[in-house]
């Protein structure tokens, strides 16, 4: 059974246009309440309670209202503390015992976008099976509970300290952070309040780019999706290390003093190569987009490597099934389940930070037998669930530019799960012939998705 409003990460879309609208965000934390309900094991008397969080963006006002009245129209109790990264909402969950989490965010989208995500009691991604349940009672009438059964809301004060120290709790007790200056980059996000006090308490001299939000300016020009800021800051100011994250903080970009920019396949690299002088690494996880690179390179150390479906969610199905602990996407997503249940983009920074230390080198260094191939990647507008597949001109223009480039590359055409879009992707041994190819196939998508809008 297909789901008709989950992607791979939440309910997304732009804010004012269903299901990203008020009414329809009540309806969505009304039905999660009721299957909260149903699975619940809690003693007679007990509701349960769920954590709202969300990022800067403007709307996430509306839409936090819109989910506590559902929630506690369902007779769920719900607990606020603002914005905070995504990481933070799944830790949190899991330290407080409580039911289930919510993010109120759009992650690198732009502001006038905004999404809903859940996290288990475990601080994992909801199930699939659990976002059926949810959609199939988003089509039933909602109807409320008795006034005396009304979920109640309250605010937790403590959230951002909390999760601050648990941050730092990831980082070996036995080294620090002095004299190193990082520049860190919030995006005018989540991680605006959080990020800059961990780095600062570990005793890094931290310069910070990114950290005032006013709504609107959530990834603008800014964060792991625009690294250009992060760069140009390292720079200016001479620093060690630069780190960008993204607007809700679960994706990770890094910058050397010399302005080299390092994407998440190359920062999952580094990590995993220092847990492997300490010990075995039963696996690693990437996904469909990882640089072929990455894959031989753990191949030379005698690491396995299988790919996901792209998007973090599939690379945690994958690591729980495998028993497996490392895994991550190329877009900055990174799991070490060692240190958290969910990609964090700050948690992943401190390992590698970690690693360094340990190794006493740069990352370039730490990276220098991690060559990564060529890829390019080309967005062409299409609607939401077009299938490719559909149309035998793709079809056929894919298997040419397959045959034209065995055995020196790959090429991958998929949908977003997040945006209105289908990805082409090739990557190979040359730059010039990637560029071609990928410019070649794109063009034709964008012809044949143009004719049939």
């Amino acid at each position: 059974m297909t789901r008709k409003y989950f992607g791979t990460d939440g309910v997304r879309g732009r804010v004012g246009v269903e299901p990203i609208t008020p009414d329809f965000v009540m309806r969505l934390g009304y039905a999660a309440g009721r299957v909260l309900l149903e699975a619940s094991s809690l003693p007679t008397g007990e509701r349960p309670a769920v954590l709202i969080g969300k990022d800067t963006r403007l709307s996430g006002y509306m839409l936090e209202s819109a989910l506590e009245a559902g929630f506690s129209a369902a007779g769920v109790d719900t607990c606020l503390v603002g914005p905070l990264p995504t990481p933070a909402i799944a830790y949190l969950t899991r330290a407080l015992r409580l039911q289930a989490g919510v993010v109120i965010s759009a992650s690198h989208n732009p502001y006038a976008d905004n999404g809903i995500k859940f996290f288990s009691a475990q601080g994992t991604k909801f199930p699939d099976a659990v976002e059926l349940a949810i959609e199939a009672h988003l089509d039933e009438p909602l109807q409320c509970v008795a006034s005396a059964e009304l979920g109640r809301a309250k605010r937790i004060d403590d959230a951002r300290g909390r999760y601050i120290e648990f941050c730092k709790s990831t980082f070996p007790a036995e080294l620090d952070l002095r004299g190193m200056k990082i520049v860190v980059d919030c995006a005018h996000g989540a991680a605006y309040q959080t990020a800059p006090s961990v780095f600062h308490e570990l005793g890094a001299e931290v310069i910070t780019i990114g950290v005032q939000p006013n709504g609107l300016n959530i990834n603008d020009a800014c964060g792991a999706t625009a690294p250009t800021a992060l760069v140009e800051a390292v720079r200016l100011h001479g620093a060690d290390l630069g780190l960008a994250l993204d607007g809700d903080a679960d994706r990770l970009q890094m910058v050397d003093a010399d302005g080299a920019l390092y994407d998440g396949d190359q920062l999952l690299y580094a990590i995993v190569k220092q847990r492997a002088v300490s010990g075995r690494v039963a696996g690693v996880v990437g996904t469909l987009m990882s640089n072929l690179a990455l894959e031989h390179a753990f191949e030379r150390m005698g690491i396995p490597f299988v790919r996901a479906a792209v998007g973090d969610r599939y690379v945690l199905e994958m690591l729980h099934a495998k028993g497996w602990l490392y895994g991550g996407e190329n877009s900055g997503h990174i799991l070490a389940l060692d240190r958290h249940s969910t990609g964090d983009g700050t948690v992943a920074a401190l390992q590698v930070l970690a690693a360094l230390r340990q190794q006493g080198c740069t990352l370039c260094e730490l990276l220098s037998d991690l060559q990564l191939y060529p890829q390019e990647m080309i967005n062409v507008p299409a609607p939401r669930g077009c299938r490719w597949q559909d149309y035998p001109s793709i079809v056929a223009a894919l298997a040419s530019a397959e045959e034209r480039m065995a055995g020196r590359g790959r090429i991958l055409l998929r949908a977003s799960g997040t945006e209105p879009v289908l990805r082409v992707m090739v990557e190979g041994l040359d730059a010039g012939e990637v560029a071609r190819e990928v410019r070649q196939l794109a063009a034709l998508v964008r012809e044949v998705v143009a004719i049939v809008r």
